[in-house]
C-alpha cells in the first residue's frame, strides 16, 4: 500500500469521473470510495472546503447519488444509497454514524428470501425483487454524533443537533436537538 492512499496525499484525479470535488477540499483515504459504483453523471458532489476522514465510507449503488455542502466534516460516516442523500453546508457527521437511504432488502419475508438467492455468489441479479428507497436530507449547520442511524427518508432541519446513538426514522425539526432510541427531542 501507498502511504499517500492514506494521508490524503493521493491524486484526486484517481477517482470516477462522476466525482466532482469543490476547491479546498481534502480527502484523507483513497479507499473510503472503493464501493462507489454510481453511474449518474454527478454520482458525488462535494462542495468547496469538504474534509473527508479515514473512516468515511461510500457505498453508492449504480443509480445514487450523493451531495455534500461547502465547508462539511466527514470524520467517518457510512452512507449507503441507492437512490438520493443530500448533506447541507457546514455540517459536522462523526464517526460511525450510518446514513442509509434504503433498507436494501424488502420487507416482506417471501421476497426477502427471493433477495438472498439472487444475491447468492451464483445468484442471479437481475432476478432481485424492488427495493424502496427514499432520500434523505440534511440541512446547513447541522451536528451529528457518533453512531447515529439516520433512516431512508429522513430529513433534518437546519441547526438540528442528533445525539450520539440516536436512531433516526422521522424528520427533525430546524434547531432541535434528539437524542436516543428511537430519537426524541431533549428537553432542557
Amino acid at each position: 500500500m501507498d502511504m499517500n492512499d492514506i494521508t490524503g496525499n493521493w491524486d484526486y484525479s484517481t477517482l470516477a469521473k462522476n466525482v466532482h470535488i469543490g476547491k479546498n477540499c481534502w480527502l484523507e483515504r483513497k479507499e473510503s470510495f472503493a464501493r462507489f459504483r454510481s453511474v449518474k453523471e454527478k454520482g458525488l458532489v462535494l462542495g468547496d472546503g469538504v474534509i473527508i476522514y479515514t473512516w468515511a465510507t461510500f457505498n453508492v449503488e449504480p443509480e445514487g447519488v450523493i451531495e455534500i455542502g461547502d465547508n462539511s466534516i466527514l470524520v467517518g460516516p457510512v452512507f449507503m444509497c441507492a437512490d438520493s442523500i443530500k448533506i447541507g453546508k457546514n455540517v459536522v457527521i462523526s464517526y460511525y454514524v450510518t446514513i442509509a437511504d434504503s433498507d436494501f432488502h424488502p420487507k416482506d419475508p417471501e421476497l426477502r428470501k427471493l433477495d438472498a438467492i439472487a444475491n447468492a455468489p451464483y445468484g442471479d441479479k437481475s432476478t432481485r425483487p424492488p427495493i424502496t428507497t427514499k432520500s434523505v436530507v440534511i440541512e446547513d449547520d447541522v451536528w451529528i454524533g457518533i453512531g447515529a442511524i439516520i433512516l431512508k427518508g429522513v430529513r433534518i432541519g437546519k441547526g438540528a443537533r442528533i445525539g450520539a446513538g440516536a436512531v433516526l426514522a422521522g424528520d427533525v425539526a430546524a434547531g432541535a436537538t434528539v437524542e436516543g432510541n428511537p430519537a426524541r427531542i431533549r428537553k432542557d
